[in-house]
């Protein structure tokens, strides 16, 4: 496994609890990463060889501004491409913005900004659009992640294309529990691939502050602070491997029957019987379908 993109979660903290995170980002939420463990990280990515992009994302980034402010110079400081994700909660003034953003000039190569109706409330358009304004006097390009809510995704899916920018749903983490009730559902032994992920060869993973390499968001592949990552690059094989190879097989269907799951007779997407199987193999995959924080369970550490 070749990986060109590392995306620390530098943090499972955020100060929204969005209904669509597939990271249960919430202001209850604990883990974090130490500058060290950054540090640790970063020198691992490097002995990889092909890693060009470090992306900092949580939760929300910014509240370990200081972490995240380091943490970023180190990288480009290595050669890296640096990126960054936040829902701009501190672009609450055009000029603070600025203040905020000014250090990242010159380190940052894209700024993603979260912006939908999950996100707050109409301030948080306004301070992405202050957000982007500042970035853009810096010269940090900048991309905006925007998610359609599920009835309108439900209704253009029939008719064609979302509307410009904004992406459909994928029903895990708390999205499973909290939107997946508001769209049509589908049988589930219709689900029999993996829509969204390329489990051979992801391409990038994402490191947890507990040490996680996630291929997918709860689905950890090893764990970078006990085990080298260039081991778990090369160890890993993903038909073996006890998740993604029955989802290679045959997508969360087949996970359910492998595992001989006990299901209902339809989901909202591959994701949501995915993430509905991995929540009753926990159990018996305790470290690979970890931590508890990508699990709804806020009580880990």
């Amino acid at each position: 496994m070749e990986l060109s993109g590392i995306h620390l979660l530098l943090t499972y903290q955020c100060n929204f609890e969005c209904d669509h995170c597939f990271v249960w980002g919430s202001p209850f939420q604990s883990g974090t990463m130490r500058l060290r463990d950054i540090e640790n990280i970063l020198r691992q990515s490097q002995e990889l060889g092909a890693v060009e992009w470090i992306y900092f994302e949580g939760g929300e980034s910014f509240l370990y501004y200081p972490i995240l402010l380091k943490g970023a110079q180190i990288a480009a400081d290595m050669g890296f491409s640096v990126g960054i994700v936040s829902n701009a909660y501190w672009a609450t003034d055009a000029e603070d913005a600025y203040v905020w953003l000014e250090p990242f000039a010159g380190i940052v190569q894209d700024l993603s900004l979260s912006v939908d109706a999950y996100h707050g409330d109409e301030d948080s358009s306004v301070q992405a659009q202050r957000a982007c304004t500042a970035a853009e006097r810096l010269g940090i390009p900048t991309s905006v992640i925007s998610i359609a809510q599920p009835d309108l995704a439900q209704t253009t899916s029939a008719v064609g294309q979302l509307p410009a920018g904004e992406s459909t749903i994928m029903y895990r983490g708390r999205a499973a529990e909290k939107l997946a009730s508001q769209t049509q559902h589908k049988p589930w032994d219709q689900f029999t691939s993996c829509p969204h992920e390329d489990l051979r060869e992801p391409g990038r993973v994402h490191v947890d502050p507990f040490g996680n390499v996630h291929i997918c968001q709860g689905i950890s592949l090893g764990n970078l602070f006990q085990t080298p990552l260039r081991e778990i690059c090369a160890m890993y094989d993903s038909d073996a491997h006890p998740i993604t190879g029955p989802l290679l097989a045959g997508g969360p269907a087949e996970l359910v029957r492998h595992f001989a799951l006990r299901h209902v007779e339809s989901y909202a997407d591959a994701c949501h019987l995915c993430c509905e199987a991995r929540k009753a193999l926990r159990p018996k995959f305790a470290e690979i379908l970890a931590p508890d924080q990508m699990y709804g369970v806020f009580n880990e550490r």
